[in-house]
């Protein structure tokens, strides 16, 4: 990963493909644009990138089914741009696997904070998870913090969302207590915007999917009124 990313920018605006585009590359990002599916592809197809911004209303494949195919066969993050108080795809944006969501029109620098949350998130970190053991154990699940990798009790390793890779971390870090959802939110560095309080009950829907496909127990309980209970117990090496 470059020092600062880079990013992909989806919209078939050419005014806000330049005028982002313009803004990322004076704050250090190497910025590549794309105006449609194709393009992206093209473009995705030829080298790595670090990050994707893509737009909800494409022509032709929308933005939401493109988030579709990326989470197939990529972890790449991406932020969605959607037309302001569009909570239907915002909600469903989040479930087919996005990062974060940004309402049009939106500020530059706005757009630049989020793009530089979500990449710290990505970049492996050096605190107290790393010092005390990047191998986290919990019912035959184990999750490599160096490598960002959840494997499940077949071998096989199981694809996370870098919002997903955060939940999951947090309540491995504080199983078997009761965390709210602000607590979740503030403790994976996640909170994705105020006011929208089913942000954070999609992903721990998505990650309990994921961590009971494979027909185990319930790991991820609701407590009703007050958040959500880690149910295994975990062991750090």
């Amino acid at each position: 990963m470059s020092p600062e990313g880079h990013i992909l920018i989806v919209d078939d605006d050419a005014e806000i493909r330049r005028l982002a585009g313009k803004f990322l590359r004076e704050h250090g990002h190497k910025v590549t644009a794309a105006q449609d599916a194709r393009e992206m592809r093209e473009i995705m197809a030829t080298g790595p990138v670090d990050l994707v911004i893509l737009d909800v209303m494409l022509p032709g494949v929308s933005g939401l089914d493109l988030c579709r195919d990326i989470r197939r066969t990529s972890n790449v993050p991406i932020i969605m741009l959607t037309a302001r108080g569009s909570d239907v795809d915002r909600i469903v944006g989040l479930e087919l696997g996005a990062d974060d969501y940004l309402a049009k029109p939106f500020n530059p620098r706005e757009l630049l904070a989020r793009i530089h949350a979500v990449l710290r998130r990505m970049r492996p970190s050096g605190g107290a998870t790393a010092a005390a053991g990047t191998l986290l154990a919990f019912s035959g699940w184990t999750l490599d913090t160096r490598r960002r990798e959840l494997t499940n009790p077949e071998g096989v390793v199981v694809d996370l969302s870098t919002g997903e890779y955060d939940l999951l971390l947090t309540f491995l870090e504080h199983p078997q207590r009761v965390l709210t959802r602000d607590q979740l939110m503030d403790a994976a560095k996640n909170r994705i915007a105020t006011g929208f309080d089913r942000a954070i009950d999609i992903q721990v829907s998505r990650l309990r999917k994921k961590l009971e496909s494979h027909g185990g127990p319930e790991m991820v309980k609701t407590v009703r009124g007050a958040g959500y209970f880690f149910v295994p117990e975990v062991k750090r090496s």
